[in-house]
């Protein structure tokens, strides 16, 4: 199902986290392990997603670009892996060796994580400056797999820019539209 982003409201501290990265470390990433001194770059991802497939290859090359530039690029699946075993913990760390990713790539089990970012779609991208503070949030730009909008990342990387020149970012943000993060169902115990 198709949905938008929720658009984590502006300066929101980044909720912290300690998730396994299935691709460049090992073991247990916290948020504080993996900031950029300049600023983070938090997307929510995963393996399957048409939109996220739709931009991967420039998300990747624009994640290497400002990894140089000091910023912290993490991408985090939060699908539930039992109706998803693409977007499972073995299928990312494939995923990601196949594809290259210059960034860690983090699996919340639990989901909490997605919801403490408030996260609803993938892919979802949030921006923190060096005082983890939230500054962007919403689309990479606005191509999706059913317009003919080329690829650039135009609204993140603009975002990005002015965070690494100092400027004061526009807050005329778009939400991002991707598919719905695949949440596990709720069981009642009795």
């Amino acid at each position: 199902m198709q949905v938008q982003s929720t658009m984590l409201p502006l300066g929101t501290l980044a909720p912290d986290f300690e998730l396994p990265d299935m691709h460049l470390l090992s073991g247990i990433q916290s948020f504080q392990d993996l900031k950029g001194e300049q600023g983070t770059w938090i997307m929510f991802w995963c393996n399957h997603c048409p939109f996220v497939r739709h931009i991967q290859s420039v998300v990747i090359q624009r994640a290497q670009y400002y990894i140089d530039q000091g910023i912290g690029v993490i991408a985090i699946s939060s699908n539930d892996a039992g109706q998803f075993p693409e977007d499972g913990p073995q299928a990312m760390k494939v995923w990601a060796q196949t594809h290259a990713y210059p960034f860690p790539y983090l699996y919340d089990a639990s989901q909490n994580i997605a919801r403490a970012y408030q996260a609803a779609c993938t892919p979802d991208f949030y921006l923190f400056d060096a005082n983890d503070r939230c500054v962007y949030r919403g689309r990479f730009d606005a191509s999706t797999p059913h317009n003919e909008v080329s690829v650039t990342g135009i609204d993140l990387c603009t975002a990005i820019d002015q965070l690494l020149e100092g400027q004061v970012l526009d807050t005329d943000q778009y939400p991002s539209i991707g598919c719905n993060i695949k949440w596990r169902a709720v069981t009642e115990s009795s």
